[in-house]
């Protein structure tokens, strides 16, 4: 995990420019570099390191003797390189992962490059021979990228929108800021006053196809073909396991967020037993965060004392939530109200991680809702293909709700985030299978995801099988919920007569209620006229719902009260 940042034709002096990229500082606390490029006086690059892998020679942009006109900039994790310099011969220079990708496009270009990668990545390649700039992104978007194109051709570049709004130019850049889009690439002339042109913007993959870079999986091919239920459950076992398995490549210690429900669960259980396997020699540390004696904080330590884990609880203190609202939606850059709920756990936990522990690189369950329909408005689908069609809708947009909260909230406080549910082979895998196997089952949400998992003792049966939590409750105490204590405070803070004329000062995505009108306040505060950042809020789909909490559905309601 790191911070990209470039620029290209710049007007302005650089080294005023630059003090945009310190933004980002958060993203690599290791180390920073700012280079201009040869023969390009208004061109540069901006980077900060987070040291995961090659701590001596990972310092960026990355250059090699062999390709002295490739500059590269890249934050993620591939975790095939190996195996493609393996397959293709490639000579390193380094330790690093990302220098496969120089290779990968000298040997077969851009188009084969993103399409090879197996990993998270969000790249910017420069090729000064060609006049050349790309930029890329993976699949989910789980490594954030931004960009700013003026139609005199000024690019900017950055890993988060907040390193790009400030910058000066001779034209305004108000409203152009825009997510790049996951699993795309696109290609650039570059001129030779250093500004560029748009050439192509090219989709290289999307999450129902498998993916190219399967010939250099670990798992090559499949035991088994066909759908029959065995063969399907021994599959999705393998391949998770093997998603797992990959992303245990790290320099620096590694930990998992544990909130005790299935998703999180899995993932520590199958990353504790596949440490063991390779002899990792420290414990793993799981975390979790609750008010006392909130349901997630009892399950979760059900879960580190059944796979034995080094177990942490952070206990979630009402005021220090509450004052945290507005550092969160300045780190995740959105307005979104789930999001933000479901943020302020997820950002108190990582800061702990920072300060107290030497976990680095952290995993997490990120993915699995959208992927095996885990939500509860998945009981109200109309029909399996109706389902199958929202799971894929949720996984396209997962850049714009929880893989961005996944990436803001840890990457504030400098940590790496590995999500394997979305692992590029198991997601393209369970998505082929029938509409039908993928339902809810029996009342039970990802009810093919615990089957698959029901004999192997990973976990105990009773959180195999426990029903999902809307976030907010999951960490509420049993006297009050965190969602009831957010609307308490609230409540105070917005008139109901701003409330009412919400629509007149907010006319896109306007607010229908207190909390996301103060939530809509704070990101204006920081980023004024960005709202289109949020194409749309996260919503059920149907049933009539006005909160995006599963807490305002029937489904959840009964379940809870049983």
């Amino acid at each position: 995990m790191c911070g990209i940042w470039a620029l290209f034709g710049s007007d302005e002096c650089l080294s005023v420019q630059c003090l945009s990229a310190m933004k980002i500082a958060h993203r690599g606390p290791d180390a920073f570099r700012f280079e201009n490029v040869n023969g390009f006086t208004n061109c540069c690059f901006g980077f900060h390191r987070l040291a995961v892998v090659d701590q001596l020679y990972g310092m960026q942009p990355i250059r090699v003797k062999k390709f002295p006109y490739l500059w590269l900039c890249y934050n993620g994790e591939i975790y095939n390189f190996k195996q493609l310099q393996k397959q293709f011969g490639f000579d390193f220079q380094t330790l690093v992962d990302g220098e496969v990708i120089l290779h990968l496009y000298n040997r077969g270009g851009i188009e084969q490059t993103a399409s090879m990668l197996d990993g998270v990545f969000a790249f910017i390649l420069l090729d000064t021979a060609n006049r050349k700039v790309f930029l890329a992104r993976d699949t989910y978007g789980v490594r954030p990228l931004f960009k700013v194109l003026t139609d005199d051709g000024f690019l900017g570049v950055c890993s988060e929108a907040k390193g790009l709004i400030n910058l000066k130019h001779s034209t305004a850049l108000c409203s152009k800021v825009e997510p790049f889009l996951p699993g795309h690439y696109e290609v650039l002339d570059l001129k030779p006053s250093g500004k560029v042109a748009s050439v192509e913007l090219v989709k290289f993959h999307s999450c129902k196809d498998e993916p190219l870079h399967v010939a250099c999986d670990t798992v090559e091919a499949l035991p088994s073909a066909g759908f029959d239920l065995e063969t399907v459950k021994s599959n999705i076992r393998i391949l998770f396991e093997n998603a797992v398995r990959k992303r245990l490549m790290a320099h620096r210690r590694i930990g998992c967020l544990l909130s005790g429900g299935l998703d999180s669960s899995l993932v520590a259980a199958v990353l504790l037993k596949l440490m063991k396997e390779i002899n990792i020699n420290y414990p793993l540390q799981t975390f979790a965060i609750g008010m006392e004696n909130s349901p997630d904080l009892l399950a979760a330590r059900k879960v580190a004392a059944h796979i034995g884990s080094e177990h942490h609880e952070v206990i979630l203190n009402t005021e220090e939530g509450i004052q945290a609202i507005e550092e969160v939606i300045f780190s995740l850059e959105t307005y979104d109200i789930t999001t933000i709920r479901a943020s302020i756990g997820m950002y108190l936990v990582s800061k702990y991680i920072r300060k107290k522990t030497d976990s680095v690189v952290i995993f997490s369950g990120e993915g699995s809702d959208e992927l095996t329909q885990g939500y509860i408005y998945f009981h109200k689908a109309p029909s399996p293909e109706e389902a199958a069609e929202e799971s894929e809708r949720l996984l396209k947009e997962l850049y714009l709700f929880d893989v961005l909260r996944a990436d803001r909230t840890t990457a504030a406080h400098g940590l790496e985030l590995r999500v394997p549910f979305l692992d590029h082979r198991f997601t393209s895998y369970y998505l082929s299978l029938p509409a039908e196997l993928r339902i809810p089952k029996n009342g039970v949400e990802k009810y093919l995801l615990r089957l698959s998992f029901e004999d192997s003792n990973l976990l105990p049966k009773e959180i195999l099988w426990r029903p999902k939590e809307a976030f907010s409750d999951g960490i509420a105490s049993v006297k009050k919920s965190w969602f009831s204590i957010l609307q308490d405070y609230i409540d105070q803070q917005v008139d109901d007569l701003l409330l009412e004329k919400a629509a007149e000062k907010y006319p896109f995505n306007p607010p229908k209620t207190k909390e996301s009108y103060y939530y809509r306040q704070i990101f204006e505060k920081h980023y004024p006229g960005r709202s289109s950042w949020l194409p749309h809020y996260w919503m059920p789909r149907w049933v009539k719902a006005t909160d995006p909490s599963a807490r305002t559905l029937k489904h959840y309601k009964s379940a809870a009260q049983e």
